[in-house]
């Protein structure tokens, strides 16, 4: 099988250029043409001799691999549905607004974390997807010229497959990549400590730390990995990184009615993120088959954010998308798909 050049690093692209006898420059010219002109076969490399690229030809790929099914919502959202390993399926969504087109992108097939409120957990996991399929994801689609941001916060826990991720990541902010700043770009996780440690220590990008409730244990009922990474440890660990620059680091928190909506929860927030500077992103709870929780009315959403603002965390409220076809947060899965004969 021929093995894709998207994806690759400099570094991975110089151990093939040096595995061919090839001037090292070559690996950098290979990274032209594939992160900065975007080509999606090999004879497009015109600065590559026609031997050279007979001689990649016969090993690789650029490995473009269209969707096989798009979906777009009444309000612009589109989601897209890519094939991946054998007969597994991820999804990815493009989110349009007025002065920006960011895409939530997957790092793995389900998601291994189990979290109850999360359509994907239900469908437990199936591996990780390697960098290949992460920059398909944003090689691919339509509007993949036209993207400003991208967040990690699709199908998986990105810190469970933090290699790939950090290839990822590198190829998007270097200069021999995409060169796209890394305030364009934030990771999600649920607090996976030592590899949170990791991203904030080798990368420049935004964090986001899923929370959802202050109180150990119902956060633990919510998210198992609370009984390995306790949200006060992993608050803990962000207190030593200096988040006064423009590096952000926000926390994610579905409102469940009657559960974590309470002045309670927005004190308890208060008194747990005191002294970090942080932004809260306020989400309602999208329904979902075979749960048990609801989303709290317009007036109880916004009664928490102003207990927080004024209290002063900064707390915003994020706009639901994409609902209507499934896209919104925690409803990716694609278990219709895997159903199909």
């Amino acid at each position: 099988m021929l093995s894709p050049l998207l994806g690759k690093t400099l570094s991975e692209l110089q151990v093939i250029v040096a595995a061919m006898n090839l001037p090292k420059f070559t690996a950098r010219q290979m990274a032209d043409w594939l992160y900065k002109k975007r080509i999606t076969t090999i004879d497009e490399m015109t600065n590559l001799s026609l031997a050279v690229r007979q001689n990649l030809s016969e090993n690789y790929v650029v490995g473009v691999i269209p969707p096989t099914l798009v979906q777009e919502s009444k309000d612009g959202t589109k989601k897209y549905l890519f094939s991946v390993g054998d007969q597994q399926f991820i999804e990815a969504v493009m989110i349009p607004e007025a002065d920006r087109k960011t895409l939530c992108v997957s790092s793995q097939i389900g998601c291994k974390m189990g979290c109850k409120f999360c359509v994907t957990g239900k469908m437990g996991f199936h591996g990780n997807l390697t960098a290949h399929e992460i920059m398909n994801q944003i090689y691919s689609i339509a509007e993949s010229q036209e993207l400003t941001n991208w967040v990690f916060m699709g199908m998986g826990e990105p810190f469970d497959n933090m290699d790939e991720l950090m290839k990822v990541l590198d190829i998007l902010t270097a200069d021999w990549g995409f060169a796209k700043s890394p305030r364009r770009i934030t990771v999600s996780s649920i607090g996976v400590i030592p590899m949170m440690q990791r991203f904030l220590q080798e990368s420049e990008c935004h964090l986001a730390v899923s929370l959802h409730s202050p109180f150990a244990e119902e956060r633990k009922m919510l998210m198992p990995v609370q009984n390995k990474f306790p949200i006060a440890e992993v608050v803990q660990a962000l207190r030593r990184y200096d988040f006064s620059g423009q590096r952000r680091v926000s926390f994610e928190y579905i409102l469940f009615e009657n559960l974590n909506d309470s002045p309670q929860h927005a004190q308890a927030l208060v008194r747990l993120l005191s002294g970090i500077r942080c932004r809260v992103n306020l989400i309602r709870f999208h329904a979902s088959p075979n749960t048990p929780f609801h989303s709290p009315d317009e007036k109880q959403v916004q009664n928490f954010l102003n207990l927080l603002n004024n209290k002063g965390i900064t707390a915003t409220i994020r706009a639901s998308r994409g609902e209507d076809i499934q896209a919104a947060c925690g409803l990716l899965s694609t278990q219709n798909q895997e159903d199909q004969p």
